[in-house]
């Protein structure tokens, strides 16, 4: 369906094990069913169980629960189908997207699944268009078809060789029709879906217990029967958590200082292994224009001229992270150095010249704004850093202030902060995901960025192209115009770790293209 480079792919398949353990065999792939759930440690709970409002890492959990058209198979390319039977483009513009539904496919309170409740669920994210919300990935859909039980029509108001891969993301997921408001947000704290768990319990911010869902169809083979989701603050306390077998499996949030403990300890100090791969999350700064300093052109090319990643990666991230000079990641097709090549290493006369030339004078004030329990531990540590480059500068007063997750995303919604940061798991991963959710009137950071060149000419060009290897040139020049505006500053890129207890399988089979961790792949070890 699409030729494409893809990185995130190395993760499950080429994924560098490091292994803290002595001796190996052959292990039974077999799941033991008599020894509780796996526990799963995380620093990164929901902010919402409504696929509606979702456009962050609340996705792990929809991932499991819910169900999509497509999805992504350990091993798959390309999205596959899931709740659909097949899925494919029927014109030759790339404009008409038809699926055919799997038959007998229920939602876990029993009720039908069929193409009336996906119309419904795709409907119901436009309808309620929450404000950074999914409703940004459905730009190019103008209306959804159920012309059967089981067909379900797209069609798109321009060519989007991409909508497969839009489909296939969690925020996608189908909704039953009688549980799920059309014009508001469901305010049980339940989740009625046809993934291939169910929510058994929830503990906002504190643990979801997932069950195997019987009524389940799609691809996934589940290796276990139940598995407990545990959200930490930090991760020290989930690596504890994980040395004293309160939980075998960590994932997301794991910081630097622990990941080198890991690395470093022995089998027989400690019976942990560490899985260490590529990847493309990313992190940056972002601006709002609202604000009297942050709307001017040359006090963020003056940041942009000053901040240090190397600095932030080996001081705050010892060298678990890369620096980074483009919104898109190294590994995909169209990732360019255009932050380095237009600003070079760190300098402060240059900056210094910038705010000169555009008239401005004394330290420039700023307040900088982190969330405390999304990004890892490190977040603090890095903005302290962040003001220490700025101010060591001259040229800038730097406030530092921070909430946890689920206000500061509504902060950033209202507009509230001038400098902020926000960190990036891919939607799909293709260089269009770092780009066209950040720019237009309806963005994923509910900062309003209007840029015609971008996505009025550019991103519809590289949509009408299936072969994504052709749609350089498109995703170069974007990226030189988000350099030069400097209104998104690009920080650094991370690699994926998680650790697990040395009787737990299929960790490095459980991550999809985006990063999100499949919880069925999971398993016990029953035998040596």
């Amino acid at each position: 369906m699409f030729n494409r480079n893809r990185c995130l792919r190395n993760v499950a398949a080429i994924a560098s094990i490091s292994s803290l353990v002595t001796g190996c065999g052959v292990l039974s792939s077999d799941a033991s069913q008599d020894e509780g759930p796996i526990v799963v440690g995380t620093t990164s709970a929901p902010s919402t169980l409504d696929p509606a409002a979702s456009w962050d890492s609340s996705w792990e959990l929809f991932r499991n629960v819910y169900q999509t058209l497509l999805s992504y198979p350990n091993g798959a390319t390309t999205p596959q189908p899931d709740a659909a039977e097949s899925c494919a483009f029927t014109d030759k513009s790339n404009q008409v997207y038809r699926c055919e539904l799997r038959d007998g496919l229920r939602f876990s309170n029993g009720n039908t699944l069929d193409a009336r409740a996906v119309k419904y669920s795709i409907d119901r994210i436009r309808d309620i268009n929450i404000n950074g919300g999914p409703a940004g990935l459905l730009g190019s859909l103008d209306r959804v078809q159920a012309p059967s039980e089981h067909e379900v029509v797209f069609h798109l108001n321009k060519p989007d060789a991409t909508f497969p891969f839009v489909l296939a993301t969690p925020a996608m997921s189908i909704v039953d029709p009688d549980s799920y408001p059309a014009n508001s947000l469901r305010k049980s704290s339940g989740i009625v879906g046809s993934g291939p768990y169910t929510l058994k319990s929830y503990q906002e911010g504190k643990q979801a217990e997932l069950v195997g869902n019987d009524r389940y169809k799609g691809f996934a083979k589940r290796e276990n029967d139940a598995v407990t989701i545990r959200y930490f603050q930090d991760s020290g306390t989930m690596v504890k958590a994980l040395r004293d077998k309160q939980i075998q499996v960590t994932y997301r949030g794991l910081a630097a200082g622990d990941i080198i403990d890991l690395q470093g300890r022995t089998a027989k100090e400690q019976d942990i292994q560490l899985i260490e791969g590529s990847g493309t999350d990313i992190n940056y700064l972002v601006f709002n224009p609202k604000d009297p300093w942050a709307q001017k052109k040359a006090v963020r090319r003056a940041v942009a001229q000053v901040v240090d990643r190397s600095a932030i990666a080996h001081k705050i991230y010892k060298d678990t992270v890369d620096p980074l000079y483009s919104m898109v990641p190294k590994g995909l097709t169209g990732h360019t150095t255009g932050f380095f090549d237009d600003y070079g290493d760190p300098s402060v006369p240059k900056a210094r010249k910038i705010l000169s030339e555009a008239g401005i004078s004394g330290p420039v004030p700023l307040t900088l704004w982190y969330t405390t329990d999304r990004y890892g531990s490190e977040t603090a540590l890095e903005f302290a850093e962040l003001k220490r480059q700025l101010e060591d500068s001259g040229l800038f007063k730097v406030t530092l202030k921070s909430r946890p997750w689920k206000t500061y995303v509504e902060g950033y919604q209202k507009g509230e902060y001038p400098v902020f940061g926000r960190g990036w798991f891919p939607d799909f991963p293709d260089a269009e995901n770092f780009i066209a959710p950040f720019v237009g009137e309806q963005n994923a950071l509910g900062t309003p960025y209007p840029e015609p060149r971008i996505t009025d000419d550019l991103l519809p060009r590289s949509r009408a192209e299936s072969d994504r290897g052709n749609v350089v040139k498109e995703f170069e020049e974007a990226q030189q115009i988000l350099v030069e505006d400097a209104r998104l500053l690009p920080l650094w890129q991370g690699k994926q770790y998680a650790a697990a207890s040395e009787d737990i399988s299929g960790v490095e089979r459980a991550l999809d293209p985006a990063t999100i961790m499949m919880m069925w792949e999971l398993h016990r070890k029953t035998s040596w």
